[in-house]
């Protein structure tokens, strides 16, 4: 029974039909609570923050019930540990943590303002409906594999932002003393200055301090950039990975290695693949390795790997 209820609770499959209920059901239910939470925030709806109430306790009730199960069933979820140790892995997860601080406000916390901000997390829910969809996966994927380019980048900003909140001070703090009071206080300005949003609320006024505005927006518009083309480069490369990795166990036997020679030198990936019928995989020139993309054309001496039975047959012939 706990192993059918934990397969309930996952991701369903088509032909799991209680399976899919539960998910339309979820969606439902954590949709429900946040629209509850944020119609009680309208005054000119007073009159419905009653029955809103009354929705979000039915649906925390609900999370309730969900958090339970998913305790009982982590074993199935972890199933390389004991279920002590599972249970232990679900407790400190991010799905674990999310459902906990989803509980907590409601019936300890509410009371608390900074306590009631929790109640924001209850909308991280939605991340578990894609969890396990590919799309979901390779942006997942993309900023695990990236992680440490994305760190680098961000640190390098952090840096430049708090240097150029030290340099404004000291070239406009007698100016601007009130604007000004210490090196911290143009952490605001240098955020929205190398961020390109500027609110306009804080500014230099010297001609030194208006240059170097000019250099860190420069410079905001340069940094700020690197982290986006990483992980577009890292998308571009997982796309790439996704293209090529597509070969079936059952056709290992037709993937063959095939040296280019003088009649298929000057062949575009997507003429030999017209030609021949062929799936091009990869391509090795001169020890590097090469994406078999359309327009790539075929040099002499040139190794290529594909799936197709004829060609390979003619190759070994």
């Amino acid at each position: 029974m706990r192993k059918r209820i934990f397969e309930i609770m996952q991701i369903s499959k088509k032909d799991d039909a209680p399976s899919m209920a539960f998910d339309i059901v979820l969606v439902l239910v954590i949709f429900t609570n946040i629209a509850a939470m944020f119609i009680q925030t309208f005054s000119s709806l007073s009159q419905y923050h009653h029955a809103c109430k009354i929705a979000e306790y039915v649906t925390v009730g609900f999370f309730c019930v969900e958090y339970a199960l998913r305790i009982a069933t982590a074993d199935f979820l972890y199933p390389d540990k004991n279920k002590f140790r599972a249970v232990g892995r679900f407790l400190f997860s991010f799905d674990g943590i999310v459902d906990l601080l989803t509980i907590i406000p409601a019936f300890f916390l509410t009371g608390f303002v900074v306590f009631r901000l929790l109640r924001v997390v209850r909308i991280f829910h939605l991340f578990r409906i894609n969890s396990q969809y590919d799309s979901f996966n390779v942006i997942k994927s993309v900023l695990y594999n990236k992680r440490n380019q994305i760190f680098s980048s961000v640190f390098i900003i952090v840096i430049l932002m708090l240097a150029s909140s030290l340099g404004i001070y000291s070239v406009e703090h007698e100016a601007q003393p009130d604007v000004y009071e210490n090196a911290f206080s143009g952490i605001w300005w240098s955020v929205s200055a190398m961020l390109t949003v500027g609110y306009g609320d804080i500014y230099p006024v010297t001609v030194i301090g208006q240059f170097m505005a000019i250099l860190i927006a420069f410079l905001g518009v340069g940094v700020v950039a690197i982290p986006t083309g990483i992980i577009s480069a890292g998308f571009v490369e997982q796309y790439q990975k996704d293209q090529h990795s597509n070969v079936k166990h059952m056709d290992i036997d037709k993937v063959g290695e095939i040296l280019i020679k003088d009649e298929l030198v000057g062949l575009s990936v997507a003429e030999l693949k017209k030609e021949y019928n062929v799936s091009v995989y990869i391509i090795i020139r001169d020890d590097l390795s090469v994406l078999a993309m359309d327009n790539t054309k075929l040099k002499k001496n040139d190794i290529i790997i594909i799936n197709s039975e004829k060609l390979v047959k003619r190759n070994k012939h």
